[in-house]
Formats: C-alpha cells, structure tokens, sequence
C-alpha cells in the first residue's frame, strides 16, 4: 500500500488489486481484462469499478489509455515517452521505445503549438505471420510508404 499512496486516488483493496494488476504489465489490458483477472479474488467488484478506477489514474497520469479499437479502450501503466507497434490481426500491442522527432511543415501545423507525439506502427506480430493469420482486408488498412 505504501507504494501507491502519492498517487492521488483513494485505495480501497479493489483498487490496490487494480494496481498491483498493472505494475509492471506490458500486455496493455482492456479493463475487460483487469477485471476478469480480478474478479476471482473480488467476486463482489463490479466492472464499473475498474472503469472508474481506469479513469482515475488516467486523470492523474498513471496510466495512458490507448484507443485501438473504438469498443474497447486498452491501458498501459507505462507512462515513460515511448510507442507502439501494433498487429493489425490480433491486436497485441508492443512498446516501442524512444522519441521520434518528426519535422512537419509550417502548412501542415495550421498555427498549432505542437507539445507532443505518439507513433504507432501497424504490422503483424511474429505469431499471426507464422499462423499466416494475415487477412486481406486487415493488410489493406496498413499505410505503407
């Protein structure tokens, strides 16, 4: 409990099971996911909690949400400047770490003040490839150079 009490959020035992759930996790769960794999231990916890206690942290910074697909958001504990490399089969989704400066041009910015940026790469993880998992209307998606 120590460990996350300046992170700004109420910590019922629900909660502090959320976040030992996302510490160190690097497979970017739905909350679907959180909770199924908490559930078993708190059979009373709704999925509503994890939703808000999602929320929470993402309001104080704790966990980024990545939205991948637009029924089920997915988060990353992993707060640090980093991106991500996704496999348009399966969905999993890798960190890719560093910064990536990209120089758009002065027309392209339409007088915004650039404060950050996120790249994601498209691909097909190592599994789906070997699986031939690869659907034609999934590839056609991918922006290729």
């Amino acid at each position: 409990m120590d460990k996350y009490r300046d992170i700004g959020i109420k910590l019922t035992p629900q909660r502090l099971a959320i976040l030992d759930f996302l510490q160190g996790n690097r497979q970017h769960p739905s909350a679907e996911d959180i909770y199924r794999a908490i559930h078993k231990k708190f059979p009373t916890m709704s999925l509503a909690t994890v939703y808000s206690t999602l929320s929470a942290l993402k309001a104080k910074g704790n966990v980024l949400e990545i939205n991948l697909d637009p029924d089920k958001k997915r988060y990353d504990p992993e707060t640090s400047l980093h991106n991500h490399l996704i496999c348009v089969t399966c969905k999993r989704i890798v960190d890719v770490p560093g910064v990536y400066q990209l120089d758009l041009p002065s027309s392209a910015l339409q007088d915004f003040a650039v404060i950050g940026s996120h790249v994601e790469f498209y691909g097909f993880c190592p599994k789906c490839k070997e699986e031939k998992i690869i659907l034609p209307e999934e590839a056609s998606h991918v922006h290729r150079p």
